[in-house]
C-alpha cells in the first residue's frame, strides 16, 4: 500500500499535485498529513523526507519525494498518468515539467490558500507575463487534444499539476481567457472538492503563511472554519 505525506489543506500546493493524481486514477492510498507548524519544518519531516519536504511517497521501504519524483515513479507503475497519444503525451510531460520548474511570479505573488478570495495587489510584470503564459497553455491544450482536460479527454498528470493554479485562479480571479472552462472542470471533480472541503475544514493557522497572504492583496472572503 502506497502511504502519501502532505500538508495543510489550505497552503500546501505541491502536495496536492500528487495527491489529486492518485485520487484522480483512482490509486489507493494511505492519506497522512504532517502540518505546517512554523516557517519551515525541515528538522520534523527529516524524519520522513530525505530533503525535509512534503510531499513523500512511502511504498515498498522506498521514500519518493518531490512531486515530479512521485509522478515519474507511479507512471512506471499505472496507466492513465500521461496520454496515451503520442503528441498528447509530449505535450502534457512539457507542460507539467514547466509548472514544476516555472511560474516564480505566481507562486511567490498569489500564494495558495483555498479557502480565502483576495483582490491582489497591482500586478508585476513577471506575473502579468505568467498569467499570460497559463491562458495560452490552457488554451492550446484544449483546442490541440479536444478537452475536457488539458491533454484530452481524460485526466491525467498534466492536469495534477496545474491543479493547486486552479485554486490560486479562483482564489485571486485571475483571467485565464477560454482556459476558465478546464479551470471549472477540474474545480468540480470529486477529488477537488474533497481537498476543498478538508481545507475549509482546517481550524489551524501558520503565521508566515499568513502573512504572505496578507500581503498578496486585500481579503474580500474568508471561508475557512474559525
Amino acid at each position: 500500500m502506497y502511504v502519501l505525506i502532505t500538508a495543510n489543506r489550505n497552503y500546501s500546493s505541491w502536495s496536492l499535485r500528487p495527491w489529486m493524481l492518485m485520487k484522480g486514477l483512482g490509486i489507493r492510498f494511505d492519506d497522512r498529513i504532517e502540518p505546517f507548524t512554523k516557517p519551515t519544518n525541515y528538522d520534523e519531516f527529516r524524519s520522513f523526507s530525505p530533503t525535509g519536504q512534503v510531499p513523500v511517497l512511502l511504498h515498498e521501504g522506498r521514500a519518493i519525494y518531490d512531486s515530479l519524483g512521485i509522478a515519474l515513479y507511479l507512471a512506471d507503475r499505472h496507466d492513465g498518468v500521461w496520454a496515451t497519444d503520442a503528441d498528447a503525451r509530449a505535450w502534457a510531460q512539457c507542460a507539467a515539467c514547466e509548472m514544476h520548474s516555472g511560474f516564480a511570479a505566481l507562486r511567490s505573488d498569489c500564494t495558495m490558500n483555498v479557502g480565502v478570495r483576495v483582490t491582489p495587489k497591482p500586478m508585476s510584470d513577471a506575473l502579468k507575463a505568467n498569467v499570460a503564459r497559463l491562458r495560452e497553455l490552457f488554451e492550446e491544450g484544449l483546442a490541440r487534444f479536444g478537452g475536457p482536460w488539458l491533454a484530452g479527454d481524460t485526466f491525467g498528470a498534466v492536469d495534477a499539476f496545474f491543479a493547486p493554479v486552479a485554486f490560486r485562479i479562483r482564489t485571486y480571479g485571475l483571467d485565464v481567457g477560454a482556459g476558465q472552462a478546464w479551470v471549472d472542470h477540474i474545480l468540480a471533480h470529486p477529488a477537488m472538492r474533497e481537498w476543498e472541503a478538508a481545507a475549509l475544514a482546517e481550524d489551524w493557522r501558520e503565521a508566515s503563511h499568513e502573512e504572505e497572504l496578507a500581503a498578496a492583496g486585500a481579503i474580500i472572503a474568508d471561508y475557512r472554519a474559525a
